[in-house]
C-alpha cells in the first residue's frame, strides 16, 4: 500500500472505542482488509503525527441482513485498534 489514506479508512467511533481511548490511549480504525500492522502503524504516525507503541488488529464478519423478502450480506471488514506512547493523544472532535 503506497497511499496513507487507502490504509486508513476512516476512525470508529462507538461506545466501546471512546471507552479504550480514556481507559488505555487506545484508538479504533476502520483499515484495509489488506493492510499490515506495521503499513497501519506508519500511516497513523504519519497522518496524525504521534507515536505508536502498538497495533492489533481484527477481521470483523459481515452481518446478515433481511430487507424485506431480500437477504444478503454486509460487507468483511477490518478493524485496528492502535495503542498510542504516553504523552501522544488524536483528537477527532474539538472539545468545546
Amino acid at each position: 500500500m503506497q497511499n496513507l489514506y487507502e490504509v486508513i479508512r476512516r476512525p470508529v467511533v462507538t461506545e466501546k472505542s471512546t471507552d479504550l481511548k480514556e481507559a488505555g490511549n487506545v484508538i479504533a480504525f476502520e483499515v484495509n482488509r489488506r493492510a499490515t500492522k506495521p503499513e497501519i502503524k506508519a500511516a497513523v504516525e504519519k497522518l496524525f503525527k504521534v507515536k505508536v507503541k502498538r497495533v492489533r488488529t481484527i477481521n470483523v464478519p459481515g452481518k446478515h441482513v433481511t430487507l424485506g423478502r431480500n437477504r444478503g450480506k454486509r460487507s468483511n471488514w477490518k478493524k485496528a485498534l492502535v495503542t498510542l506512547a504516553q504523552g501522544s493523544t488524536i483528537e477527532f472532535f474539538e472539545n468545546r
